[in-house]
């Protein structure tokens, strides 16, 4: 039950996030913590959500795995980026995709092709495109993280090096104009960079937040792909650095 037009707006931003401190929520509503802390009261005693140390969580979220979350952030974006890349494949291709959540909207996407062939570490891509219109997946094995239900290590790496397919695509993390593409985990990055070497296109895709940020590990330059896909423009210095290195940019409208 929605009490007032402020618990709705509550509502909205913790479907967003999941899980909201109550400082954040008072700077975001432009009100104080104790009057936060008063809206949220009815809505945890009729069960909307869970009032934690310092925070509150939308009840139906609160525990939700890492990479479910992140299926939910910006994901109309994330939609339209893989709704524009699948126009792009055609049946009998061959596709490798790394775990991500735009990649992972990329595969629902491509549920209306037929005999793909699908190279992935990602069991939740595995799972979306394995055994349907006459597609074959191929799975890399290694030890599966809990936090994304995919496979890393050597024996990954190893195992889709093996294959040259039509469209290689992954998704990154952070994307500067002088760092070139990074990623916040060795392993990701590292198997992301096998995954663009393995494609005749090598693409990249990622939504408008990911510009101007800079992860810990490097996956490669922007010499190292032949196009970029997107939600939004760049930022200049990213549009120019693209150009210099004769990488397609390609930005989704809905």
């Amino acid at each position: 039950m929605i009490h007032s037009k402020r618990h709705g707006e509550i509502l909205r931003l913790l479907g967003e996030e999941g899980t909201i401190t109550i400082a954040s929520l008072a700077e975001r509503l432009g009100v104080s913590q104790e009057t936060v802390r008063r809206d949220v009261k009815p809505l945890a005693d009729d069960g909307s959500v869970l009032k934690m140390h310092g925070a509150v969580g939308l009840a139906s979220m609160v525990g939700e795995a890492p990479f479910e979350r992140r299926m939910r952030e910006n994901a109309e974006a994330k939609r339209l980026i893989a709704r524009m890349v699948a126009a792009t494949i055609r049946d009998g291709e061959a596709i490798m995709l790394d775990t991500g959540t735009t990649t992972s909207f990329l595969a629902r996407e491509l549920l209306g092709h037929r005999r793909l062939t699908v190279v992935t570490n990602s069991s939740d891509i595995a799972r979306t495109l394995a055994t349907v219109n006459g597609n074959k997946v191929y799975m890399a094995g290694g030890e599966l993280r809990s936090d994304s239900g995919a496979a890393f290590g050597i024996s990954a790496i190893e195992f889709v090096s093996r294959f040259s397919v039509d469209h290689a695509v992954i998704s990154i993390g952070a994307v500067d104009a002088d760092a070139g593409l990074t990623d916040y985990e060795l392993e990701e990055a590292e198997f992301a960079r096998m995954v663009l070497s393995r494609g005749q296109r090598s693409l990249v895709v990622t939504d408008h937040t990911k510009f101007g940020r800079q992860g810990l590990v490097r996956v490669c330059g922007f010499d190292g792909f032949s196009e970029l896909a997107t939600d939004q423009p760049p930022p200049p210095d990213i549009a120019a650095a693209l150009s210099r290195a004769g990488a397609r940019l390609t930005i989704a409208t809905a």
